[in-house]
């Protein structure tokens, strides 16, 4: 049988990265009960960390207007959390696709912990060939996760698939202002996605370009920066805190070069969000009930 795409090379940094960095995450980022690795949005009513990981799943919930009883394909879904707490709080059933097992592993356990078996399946596999039926799947949902595709236009493809006519797409992701960038400041961008084992990050033109190609209607790409902005300058002032002992720790192999990566870029990521490289977007689209 050929290898599962997802258990290819192009895979290996990625599954790396989360397996070596889970330590990282579960004690500066991860929220036990609603388990999320992603950042917050922060408003008047949400000041707490816990709070504004929340009112992420809430945001991007009310802008794919999801509704109770729909299937929604969370693609990177990670450890789970936003699969769950659509199962929880919309009454959606879910199905989180991401190639590393451990975060499988620990996302059936947790549906189990909390009773959301029979709503939530988690595989191990690569969201841009999934194997879901086409036309089976009310919303698809990427929360920073399409970042770590190779080839974005797979995914929007994929996605449009898998959607019953007049599903919607909701995605979170890290957006570059343009392309190309100076010198300087694209080695700065690189520097941090890279070490992500994010490849490169795509403008919003780009985006909108690989939607429309898919067939995507009433396509719509907005900075949502303001709401992340203090999540991301969070990340920054823990990582650099932390930066003067990854780099004793890191040489004598006390730290692996992936958690290394993970403190530096996560530096990084604020750096270049200030050199205005990048933004933080959420993006919306629809497909329509005829062929594309």
């Amino acid at each position: 049988m050929p290898t599962p795409s997802f258990q290819t090379a192009a895979f290996q940094d990625i599954i790396r990265y989360y397996d070596e960095t889970r330590f990282d995450y579960k004690v500066a980022w991860l929220n036990e009960e609603n388990q999320a690795v992603h950042f917050g949005f922060y408003d008047r009513e949400h000041r707490t960390h816990e709070a504004a990981l929340v009112n992420t799943n809430r945001i991007m919930a009310a802008a794919g207007a999801v509704e109770p009883g729909e299937s929604v394909l969370d693609a990177g879904c990670g450890n789970g959390g936003s699969s769950m707490w659509l199962a929880a709080e919309k009454g959606a059933t879910t199905t989180g696709v991401t190639p590393v097992a451990t975060q499988v592993a620990t996302a059936q356990a947790q549906a189990r912990q909390r009773n959301l078996e029979t709503q939530c399946q988690f595989i191990e596999g690569d969201f841009c060939q999934t194997p879901l039926k086409a036309e089976s799947i009310d919303v698809v949902w990427a929360c920073e996760s399409l970042c770590h595709a190779n080839d974005k236009q797979a995914f929007y493809t994929e996605a449009y698939r898998v959607l019953k006519p007049g599903g919607r797409l909701v995605i979170a992701e890290y957006i570059r202002h343009r392309r190309p960038l100076g010198e300087a400041d694209e080695k700065l961008l690189l520097d941090w996605v890279n070490r992500w084992a994010i490849p490169d990050l795509d403008t919003a033109a780009e985006h909108k370009s690989y939607l429309q190609k898919a067939g995507f209607e009433q396509i719509k790409i907005e900075d949502f920066t303001r709401y992340a902005f203090i999540s991301l300058k969070n990340l920054y002032q823990i990582s650099r805190r932390w930066l003067w002992a990854n780099y004793l720790l890191y040489p004598i192999g006390l730290r692996t070069r992936a958690q290394h990566n993970n403190i530096v870029g996560s530096v990084r990521q604020f750096q270049a969000l200030r050199r205005e490289l990048w933004f933080y977007g959420l993006v919306t689209a629809r497909k329509g009930f005829g062929s594309p």
